[in-house]
């Protein structure tokens, strides 16, 4: 026989999210508690993660864009990553903007209205996140790859003894000499890194969401399905009752997947524009690199463009699970 709720320890929706928050919160973009930040020692480090590291990554990357404007392949090759980052930058600040509003629609998740019945319930939600799960974990080593990659790229092809960095950025200082080179390496090694992190963990966050209000509607439908399914002559006082949660619950779907859509539909739709134009441009440069070439990045290349379709291709994904599971519903 199925556990009852009340026997049940209740869901927590946010436990597969932990990895996500946590990563967030290692780059200083999700305080502890309420999500406020306050005047302690981890605010700081948000500032100088958020305005140096970051701010300062897509700064320096974005005026390097003024000094090669005449030269299209360098344009080319450096205008994909620069949109990329202040899209990244974008996204930073929707989560510092809106990390109280997240916090309280993660809470709601665990009122009462959202929590599985039973045993069989917990399975038919894990399902769904099961799939973002490992969808989650591939993408994330992706791009953790392509990162590592491209931050020891001068490692790689010998050009680290040439003063040579991981991007070809411009810096108000000659970076050539010691010991400004390896410092302005690990600079960029910083950048690259949190931004990798920051990208990741926000896009699965967004699916993480979606997978949710896909599992809720699974959820409701099968609540329906047991009223339906109930002795409806001999309990009708019952079955009054839980006809009245499934449309409360229905309600408080609707109001959840307005929320999610309020908050992320500026950032996913300029996500869209500029995948299109990173992988175009990223294409145009593999017609004048070789693709299995490290000494050109060509290889690298190849590679941010398939990390940039796979980005894509989540967010279709479950926003199609959606709309499969609202017309089923």
């Amino acid at each position: 026989m199925a556990t009852s709720v009340l026997a049940m320890q209740r869901y927590d929706w946010s436990s597969a999210i932990k990895l996500n928050l946590l990563s967030l919160r290692f780059i200083g973009l999700w305080p502890a508690g309420d999500g406020t930040y306050k005047l302690n020692l981890y605010s700081l480090y948000a500032f100088i993660s958020i305005i140096f590291i970051l701010g300062g990554h897509v700064l320096f990357q974005t005026v390097t864009l003024f000094f090669v404007y005449d030269k299209l392949e360098t344009v080319a090759s450096n205008i994909f990553i620069t949109m990329t980052d202040i899209l990244i930058y974008v996204k930073m600040y929707h989560i510092v903007r809106n990390v109280k509003t997240l916090n309280k629609l993660l809470d709601s998740l665990n009122e009462d209205v959202f929590q599985p019945k039973d045993e069989r319930q917990i399975k038919i939600a894990e399902q769904s996140i099961n799939i973002w799960s490992y969808v989650y974990k591939w993408f994330r080593f992706f791009v953790y790859v392509i990162a590592t990659m491209w931050s020891t790229l001068p490692f790689l092809t010998g050009n680290f003894k040439k003063k040579v960095l991981p991007h070809d950025v411009w810096f108000p200082y000659d970076y050539k000499v010691s010991p400004m080179y390896e410092l302005t390496y690990l600079f960029e090694m910083f950048g690259i890194y949190f931004m990798s992190i920051l990208n990741v963990n926000f896009d699965t966050l967004i699916c993480a969401l979606l997978t949710y209000i896909t599992a809720q509607c699974d959820l409701v439908c099968d609540n329906v399905k047991n009223v339906v399914g109930g002795h409806v002559s001999k309990q009708p006082h019952q079955v009054h009752q839980k006809i009245v949660n499934c449309i409360k619950h229905h309600k408080k779907l609707l109001s959840l997947a307005e929320t999610v859509n309020h908050l992320f539909e500026v950032v996913i739709f300029g996500q869209f524009i500029t995948s299109t134009v990173v992988i175009a441009t990223t294409l145009f440069m593999l017609t004048l690199t070789d693709p299995l070439s490290l000494d050109n990045e060509g290889f690298l290349i190849a590679l941010y463009a398939g990390a940039v379709a796979t980005e894509i291709f989540t967010y279709c994904w479950f926003g199609n699970e959606v709309e499969i599971k609202v017309r089923i519903e």
